[in-house]
């Protein structure tokens, strides 16, 4: 079940499901989502490899980041892999994992967001894959809306919380791991 604004909201004061969320998303939030704003913008350097045991990151180079202070944006090149950063942080209890797709507007512009699961337990920040797959430069104003994030409330036990590496919102590896 997905659950909406009424349930998010009781979740948002009583266990800080989202944090830093933009007063709009706690107005006047549109569908069953809440939006979330890009802080942060990473090139990647050097080499990455995925094994059975082991696993490797590239190196980030922070591009842009966000400060409320000024105004700042940030150009998508086409053919260009990035990955972002969302000012908001999630807080998700052993019942309830988060699903991210990107805003229309934001495929409707050529930029494909790559996501995964925010899994029962995971608390942080969250990390996600952009790439311009149009033919055309996407400038972004940072502090943007660009990401909607949706809740499911998990049925059955055992939920399994998750316990990964990624814990806490580290954004890369320091050389290669032994992965959990």
């Amino acid at each position: 079940m997905i659950l909406g604004h009424s349930e998010l909201k009781k979740l948002i004061k009583k266990i800080n499901l989202v944090t830093n969320l933009a007063e709009r998303e706690m107005k006047d939030p549109e569908g069953c989502v809440l939006d979330l704003r890009i802080e942060k913008v990473y090139s990647l350097k050097g080499k990455a490899f995925l094994g059975i045991d082991e696993r490797e990151t590239p190196n980030l180079v922070e591009k842009v980041s966000f400060d409320p202070k000024k105004k700042s944006t940030f150009i998508f090149k086409p053919g260009k892999y990035y990955l972002t950063k969302t000012i908001e942080e999630v807080n998700l209890p052993d019942n309830i994992a988060a699903v991210f797709k990107p805003r229309t507007t934001t495929f409707r512009s050529g930029l494909v967001v790559r996501t995964g699961i925010g899994n029962p337990g995971y608390h942080g920040p969250l990390y996600f894959g952009v790439i311009n797959e149009g033919p055309v430069d996407v400038e972004i104003e940072m502090g943007a809306r660009y990401v909607s994030v949706y809740f499911h409330e998990i049925k059955g036990n055992p939920v399994h919380s998750y316990r990964g590496q990624w814990q806490g919102g580290r954004a890369s590896t320091k050389g290669r791991e032994r992965q959990i």
